[in-house]
């Protein structure tokens, strides 16, 4: 059976296509995400499971409850994602398309952990440095994780870059035991 983003992939290949030859990259981002958490909200997917719909009446309510925040090309999407049986897929279209603005932007959202608060400052040196490495726009996003003990852990995409005190130490034991 083919999986989830096999089956998301070309539609959101499409509305990338689309949304770049409109030059509306944005809106349909926007777009994409709003429709992503109308579909991934649980009373949403009852509905859409409902066998009594037609599909013309799945994509009616959908677009009903986005009215006014769609554009009517976007619209034909739904309507055509419907047609398709594909309403459901929306939350995974909305990452895959998130996916393909981000390499087409040359940018990456870049998952910082810190055993501590990062300043500003920090960050943008962070940032840069990340930058320059990745040749990419990067977007950090920061938590803290006082179980690092220290230091900062880095996921960017496959990129893992364990700083932390807690991975040295685990290194340091691996070593020792060897």
């Amino acid at each position: 059976m083919a999986t989830i983003t096999t089956l998301a992939r070309p539609y959101a290949k499409a509305a990338f296509e689309f949304a770049t030859s409109a030059a509306a990259l944005d809106a349909w981002s926007g777009m994409l995400a709003l429709t992503a958490a109308v579909a991934a909200d649980p009373v949403f997917v009852e509905r859409m499971r409902d066998p009594s719909l037609t599909r013309e009446r799945k994509a009616d309510d959908l677009l009903m409850v986005c009215e006014g925040s769609v554009t009517p090309e976007f619209g034909n999407f739904i309507r055509t994602l419907a047609d398709n049986d594909r309403l459901l897929l929306i939350p995974d279209i909305a990452e895959l398309f998130e996916q393909y603005k981000a390499e087409h932007d040359r940018s990456i959202s870049v998952e910082v952990e810190s055993a501590f608060e990062l300043t500003d400052d920090q960050q943008k040196t962070l940032a840069t440095a990340l930058s320059k490495r990745l040749d990419r726009t990067v977007t950090p996003h920061v938590t803290i994780n006082p179980s690092l003990i220290g230091g900062v852990l880095i996921r960017a995409g496959d990129l893992v870059i364990d700083g932390s005190v807690r991975g040295k130490l685990a290194k340091l034991a691996e070593a020792l035991k060897s």
